[in-house]
């Protein structure tokens, strides 16, 4: 099974930054894709950004030019850096990652537990 632990949202104002970590940890036999998503109060959740095993990325078009998605290079931690940040970016954020168990075929999903990100007008 895969762990996932975030860190890093807070308060902040209008037009500042964070940035979020996600770490995964357990026993699998790979980790895939990783990918960020967030949830606003009465709201459905939503992708943010994803990271391949690769590199590729993708994002939401509302965070494009803004968002960051990045991974380490031992695969299992990713970073989402979040500049310019508005009113609208406040939400829960998570992190959700696909994996491989041992001895098991198919892909599962994991999530973190998220963290909240509220920026003031």
């Amino acid at each position: 099974q895969v762990q996932l632990a975030e860190s890093g949202g807070g308060l902040v104002q209008a037009g500042g930054s964070l940035r979020l970590s996600c770490k995964a940890s357990g026993t699998f036999r790979r980790i895939d894709t990783m990918a960020w998503y967030r949830q606003a109060p009465g709201k459905q959740r939503e992708l943010v950004a994803a990271i391949t095993s690769h590199g590729s990325t993708s994002y939401a078009e509302s965070v494009k030019g803004r968002f960051s998605i990045s991974r380490d290079a031992d695969k299992s931690s990713i970073y989402l850096q979040m500049d310019s940040l508005k009113p609208e970016d406040t939400a829960i954020y998570y992190c959700q990652a696909d994996f491989a168990r041992i001895f098991q075929v198919g892909t599962f999903a994991a999530w973190g537990q998220g963290t909240q990100v509220t920026v003031s007008s």
